[in-house]
C-alpha cells in the first residue's frame, strides 16, 4: 500500500476503495480516476484533495502512469470544481 516505497495502479485503486469510490476492480489509473472525479461534491473533493497531498507528500515514488492519471484527471477536475463552488 502506500508506506511502500511505490505507489502503483494497484495503490491509487485500494486508496480510492477505502475512501468510498466505486471504482472496478482491474481498472487502469486513468479509469480509476475518471470514476472517482464523476459527481464531485464537497465531501468528495476534500477527500481526493486530502489522498493527493497525502500521496505526493509521502516521500514514495509514484509510479509514472499514476502520477499521469493524477495529473490529467484528478487535479483539472478538482480544480474545476473549486472555481464553481
Amino acid at each position: 500500500m502506500m508506506h511502500a516505497d511505490l505507489i502503483d495502479q494497484e495503490d491509487l485503486l485500494g486508496q480510492l476503495k477505502a475512501l468510498g469510490f466505486q471504482v472496478p476492480s482491474g481498472a487502469t489509473a486513468e479509469q480509476a480516476c475518471e470514476c472517482a472525479v464523476r459527481g464531485l461534491d464537497d465531501v468528495r473533493a476534500f477527500e481526493l484533495r486530502k489522498m493527493v497531498k497525502d500521496m505526493y507528500t509521502s516521500g514514495a515514488s509514484i509510479q509514472p502512469v499514476v502520477r499521469q492519471a493524477i495529473d490529467k484527471q484528478l487535479l483539472p477536475a478538482l480544480t474545476e470544481y473549486q472555481q464553481k463552488s
